[in-house]
């Protein structure tokens, strides 16, 4: 009897040793992104036509220019102020932000916020935005909140950059202070 367990501890021993091995092997099979450049407290002016349009900050920025699929990663946050054609400040923070440099979409992830000029404030964990088109999309949870109180949430939603074109697909509201009957 004690032959018998001693065989099924050396047995478990040695399958559990196996199988540490065939983990250490799959493991060194996986491919490893390295960044091919890093930078510390970030602060990235865009402009067009000689006019400032935006304004980044961050703590700090991977570069993986050199990926297949290259981008830049920011895992600290982002903090941006974007800056609309009547020179009004919008402005756009989050937990950490990707920006792929193909296809010019930024993925902005944790506690997303943008606020507007006008006091709109549209919250997320999660949003795309796409720079070619000036969208932004995400197939979260979103609220946005105006100074009145007004609110419009719901699942999905996504906009054009001034807010001015909205289309969401499962949302409700409550507006408040409404002095507009043709609404």
């Amino acid at each position: 009897m004690k032959r018998y367990f001693a065989h099924i501890t050396v047995l478990t021993f040695v399958l559990t040793a196996c199988n540490n091995e065939l983990k250490d092997i799959q493991n060194l099979s996986k491919k490893q992104l390295f960044a091919s450049g890093e930078a510390d407290s970030i602060n990235v002016k865009y402009t067009d036509s000689a006019k400032i349009k935006a304004e980044m900050y961050a703590v700090k920025m991977l570069d993986y220019g050199k990926a297949k699929y290259p981008f830049n990663h920011f895992p600290k946050g982002v903090k941006v102020t974007v800056y609309d054609s009547n020179k009004n400040k919008n402005y756009i923070v989050a937990n950490q932000a990707t920006v792929y440099n193909k296809t010019g979409i930024i993925h902005l992830i944790g506690d997303v916020k943008i606020t507007s000029h006008d006091g709109k404030v549209l919250e997320t964990n999660q949003m795309y935005y796409d720079q070619k088109n000036s969208w932004f999309f995400t197939e979260h949870y979103f609220k946005v909140t105006d100074k009145n109180k007004s609110f419009f949430d719901g699942i999905g939603v996504d906009f054009d950059q001034n807010f001015k074109i909205v289309n969401a697909q499962q949302n409700r509201a409550e507006l408040k202070e409404v002095n507009n009957e043709n609404l």
